[in-house]
């Protein structure tokens, strides 16, 4: 297939409690949801019978700088809240909304990441 799934924009609303370091807060997430559109869209290990063949960054399927989606974030403000981490807060919503997407624009579920162009076909056969 010549047409991949790409994110090309994400909104993400989070609540940490009170935000000691909302730019902090909102590195953290940026960057782990981007992190999570390349495993969700892009990344894995291939391999042959004998050896692995994604074995360096020239070979292994990665989101490129190219295909980062811009991204909003939104910090609900809870100064009332003890102030909880933002460390790996978006890595399952993003896969979870982008698989949702799929679904939501095709009628498909695809249950296996990374989500690419041939495993949507496949869902929907």
């Amino acid at each position: 297939m010549s047409a991949e799934p790409r994110a090309t924009q994400l909104w993400i609303a989070v609540d940490v409690g009170e935000a000691i370091n909302p730019n902090g807060v909102v590195n953290q997430i940026e960057g782990g949801a981007i992190q999570a559109v390349s495993w969700a869209l892009k990344e894995a290990v291939t391999f042959t019978r004998a050896e692995v063949t994604s074995a360096s960054w020239e070979s292994y399927p990665i989101l490129r700088f190219s295909e980062v989606p811009a991204v909003s974030v939104e910090i609900v403000s809870r100064p009332e809240l003890p102030p909880l981490g933002a460390g790996e807060a978006a890595q399952g919503p993003t896969a979870a909304a982008l698989a949702n997407a799929v679904h939501a624009a095709l009628g498909v579920r695809v249950r296996q990441m990374p989500i690419t162009g041939d495993r949507i076909i496949a869902a929907m056969e």
